[in-house]
């Protein structure tokens, strides 16, 4: 890769502008730069023109040309008079250190911030980072209605006084309206990330200025995840009676470390099917001591979340990530629950040739019902182009997989655990791993061969920040109830066992929703209803409709 850095000073008090000219293989990217900060750095900016390189020839027109000569000439008189400003500007796009900007090369747990209120109880990547994340908080809340629709009617009462409720999921502006809706309804919160490449940094900052107790911040490591985990919990003072979690870690944690803590809990919520199994585990060993609720297996989150969001955020996280073309492609989806469904129609909507792996007989028929190749991915591997992990299993593409896929194979997860792919399995000495851009690595082995992983096998659309706002409204006013449910169920209604969420509130949750569409439900007459055995205002299914 070549660089060239042509600099203009512009006389008259103008300001400094800067190019930039990539060669990236047989394409030549022009950036323009002006620098606003007060240490030099520079912002990008439009250009205002371009030019394509190709190997044996150069496409420029004769304005183009003449450009290029004058921001020659420019670069060397800038060299000549302020070579001060030339030199920054190169060790800045170099990775050079810049020792005026140390802040970069901090750990947020090394660092002292503090909001306006002067409040220092949360941990994240910079606090001058609020007011964008206030903005994009405010665009989620204008799509996340039902949860608004909660905060208004919580103005004469508070169902969640009294709720102390500590909570470990993603952090982004979709979740920041959850946490700020459970404050509105009168519980205090602190809140950790589940997973170490979500967080949306603006948003946790626009969270810590509002004096939110939150630790959370993008590109942790596994032991800063810990670490906030840790920090939400054991405090002076301040016990947790109410978990939310996503992914089973902040349960975890408890147990581990704080087990006397959950004499006061009165439940747990959880989002996630890797929490639901670590739940159920708990159970059946006789050490799940409070009552929970799945919301993964609620209608709402089934039917909305997992089948909607990821049919729509499976396209744009592949694009976003890998600049993908999936007309023609070959893509073998592991799994065919809801979420497996949403990804595999939008890859055929789009031509691609979409195999399907499953253990289940009835999600394997109702894969070749509609038109897919069921087959086992050790049959397909050498051939597809993608490989997509949907289970909430673990090792569901291991190392020997991994070894037999084409050059170029791209591999990523949309299920919830970590551990669908094998990825500890890559990180041995005859691999090479080569960091290409944001949540893409290329694997290369010894024969030059190499395939994609997007987000390290995390999950990919929640890691590229593609989820559609409104599908994650459903859920997360389906939390929200969850929390209200257990928190003021009388004593003995729920048990020490995992519990479904009941199905009135299913049903509420969705006609929170329905107003956006100017959608106009029909009314049971008296006597349908008798017919039906059902109440006028419902529940219309049983408890375990699906």
């Amino acid at each position: 890769m070549g660089l060239l850095v042509l600099t203009m000073n512009a006389m008259f008090n103008f300001t400094f502008s800067f190019i930039i000219c990539l060669r990236v293989s047989e394409q030549v990217i022009v950036t323009a730069y002006l620098p606003v900060n007060k240490d030099g750095t520079p912002l990008p900016v439009p250009l205002h023109f371009s030019f394509l390189y190709r190997q044996q020839q150069l496409r420029l027109d004769a304005t183009q040309i003449g450009k290029c000569i004058f921001l020659v000439v420019l670069c060397i008189f800038i060299a000549i008079f302020d070579p001060i400003l030339l030199s920054r500007f190169v060790s800045h796009f170099s990775g050079g250190s810049d020792a005026e900007n140390p802040e970069e090369e901090v750990s947020p747990r090394d660092m002292q911030q503090m909001n306006s209120k002067g409040s220092r109880d949360f941990c994240i990547k910079n606090i001058k980072l609020a007011d964008f994340g206030r903005r994009e908080i405010e665009l989620a809340e204008d799509e996340m209605t039902a949860l608004m629709a909660l905060r208004k009617a919580a103005q004469g009462e508070k169902p969640l006084a009294g709720a102390k409720i500590v909570g470990c999921t993603h952090v982004t502006a979709q979740t920041a309206v959850l946490f700020e809706t459970l404050v509105v309804l009168g519980a205090q919160c602190r809140w950790a990330a589940c997973n170490i490449y979500s967080t949306q940094d603006e948003v946790a900052a626009a969270l810590a200025e509002q004096a939110f107790p939150v630790f959370a911040w993008k590109g942790e490591s596994e032991d800063d995840f810990w670490w906030c985990i840790d920090r939400c919990v054991n405090v002076e003072g301040w016990e947790p009676n109410m978990i939310l979690d996503d992914g089973g870690d902040m349960t975890h944690w408890i147990y581990k470390k704080y087990p006397h803590l959950f004499k006061k809990v009165n439940g747990i919520v959880e989002e996630s099917i890797t929490g639901i199994h670590r739940l159920h585990h708990l159970s059946k060993a006789g050490k799940l001591c409070v009552p929970a609720i799945n919301v993964n297996d609620s209608v709402t989150k089934q039917k909305f979340d997992n089948l909607y969001c990821c049919r729509e955020s499976i396209l744009d996280s592949l694009k976003k990530t890998a600049d993908i073309m999936f007309g023609g492609k070959q893509v073998v989806v592991c799994g065919y629950g809801e979420v497996g469904k949403g990804c595999s129609a939008a890859l055929k909507a789009m031509g691609s040739v979409v195999y399907v792996t499953e253990i289940d007989p009835i999600c394997a028929l109702q894969a070749c019902m509609d038109g897919f190749r069921l087959t086992k991915l050790g049959d397909v591997v050498r051939q597809v182009d993608m490989v997509i992990t949907c289970t909430g299993n673990k090792n569901v593409v291991v190392r020997e997989h991994m070894d037999l896929m084409k050059n170029g194979c791209v591999v990523c997860n949309m299920g919830r655990s970590n551990t669908e792919i094998d990825v500890s399995s890559l990180r041995t000495p005859e691999l090479v791993w080569q960091h290409v851009r944001a949540q893409v690595d290329h694997i290369i082995w010894p024969d030059g061969r190499r395939i994609v992983l997007l987000a390290e096998g995390r999950v990919l659309n929640l890691s590229s920040s593609t989820v559609p706002i409104y599908v994650l409204s459903i859920t997360a006013t389906t939390q929200a109830l969850a929390l209200i449910e257990l928190f003021n169920a009388p004593e003995g209604r729920y048990k020490q066992d995992v519990y479904l969420l009941p199905k009135k509130l299913d049903e509420y949750v969705a006609s929170l929703h329905l107003h956006t569409f100017d959608a106009h439900l029909t009314e049971l007459t008296d006597e349908q209803a008798k017919y039906m055995g059902l109440s006028k205002n419902g529940p219309f299914k049983p408890s375990y409709y699906r």
